[in-house]
């Protein structure tokens, strides 16, 4: 009986013509899935113990693969199985935070929900609106920056950090401690799913820990529905923004290539990556394009962004001074 490993999908050239749209599509969903979690060709290859150049053809649309390949792929992505076949309830980031809540919850909470979901759907029910003030001042007084490497989270999270009088967390730090080793150590030797699991973990002690903070997130933390439809929901969170070539020029003068070190195109594949996060970073409540501003605008726009969402009064560098 032949082994995963030597598994082969059949090496036929296609135009792209006549090519299936299915096998295109799933295709195209195997490459958005490798993006957003920064995986390489190669390096997803080797997680799913298949070819190099059979996920080649795969991700072209020209590889017919089998059941087993495609199960070794989306446990080496982290992703249902349903998620690469095209199901409808993996199609967004909003169906899959769904699916996350909704997942291994018993008969009684699922009818609960879909009432729920029922009468707010239902014909009184309007479209939904911005928060109402009482909504804004229930926020979380955590607050979580996401995004890519570069975009500012851990320069402008200290500052702000240190305007709000919180502390200042830096989750790849916890996650590193919690582990004993580097992120690219535990990804090396332990696997990404590994890195997920403590991820998720220093996150909950994060969450358990500080009930005021500013916490700087991992660039990935989105691949991982749970801990994203966790952090949305005990944070306030905000996305920061860039252009990919902004993000590439200072994670450049920063010194740190990761997690695209490897590659030779690595302003395209940070183009690939961003895009196939950017979805799921709009899901954050706030959003601040930090491309093209200084770093004393940058956190002046993100303080007076986050002082009103949280509804605190200006700093006092801010407020008007009284007349005499």
């Amino acid at each position: 009986m032949q082994s995963s490993a030597t598994l082969r999908l059949p090496q036929v050239a296609i135009p792209a013509d006549e090519r299936h749209p299915f096998l295109t599509s799933l295709g195209e969903r195997v490459r958005t899935l490798r993006a957003r979690r920064g995986l390489t060709r190669k390096s997803l290859a080797l997680a799913a113990d298949v070819s190099e150049r059979h996920l080649a053809n795969l991700e072209l649309g020209v590889g017919n693969a089998s059941i087993l390949i495609l199960l070794q792929l989306a446990q080496a992505l982290q992703c249902p199985l349903a998620e690469l076949l095209g199901d409808v309830t993996t199609s967004s980031p909003d169906w899959l935070l769904l699916r996350e809540l909704l997942e291994r919850r018993d008969d009684v909470t699922l009818r609960r929900v879909r009432s729920a979901v029922a009468e707010l759907l239902g014909p009184a029910a309007g479209a939904r609106g911005p928060r109402s003030p009482a909504g804004a001042a229930a926020r979380s007084p955590r607050v979580a920056l996401i995004g890519l490497r570069g975009a500012g989270k851990s320069t402008l999270g200290r500052r702000l950090a240190a305007d709000l009088g919180c502390p200042f967390v830096e989750l790849s730090g916890e996650i590193e401690k919690q582990a004993g080793g580097s992120v690219a150590e535990i990804q090396a030797l332990y696997g990404a799913a590994a890195y997920r699991r403590h991820e998720r973990r220093a996150l909950e002690s994060v969450i358990q820990t500080q009930p005021r903070a500013v916490i700087a997130t991992p660039g990935g933390l989105v691949s991982d529905a749970g801990s994203f439809s966790l952090l949305l929901s005990q944070c306030t969170t905000v996305w920061l923004q860039a252009d990919p070539e902004d993000h590439m020029q200072r994670v450049v003068a920063q010194g740190d290539m990761r997690p695209i070190a490897a590659s030779r195109q690595a302003l395209q594949d940070l183009k690939s990556i961003l895009a196939a996060r950017a979805a799921f970073y709009a899901q954050a409540e706030f959003r601040l394009d930090t491309s093209a501003l200084p770093e004393r605008e940058a956190f002046a726009a993100l303080r007076d962004m986050v002082r009103a969402a949280l509804s605190l009064p200006a700093p006092p560098s801010r407020r008007k001074r009284a007349p005499p």
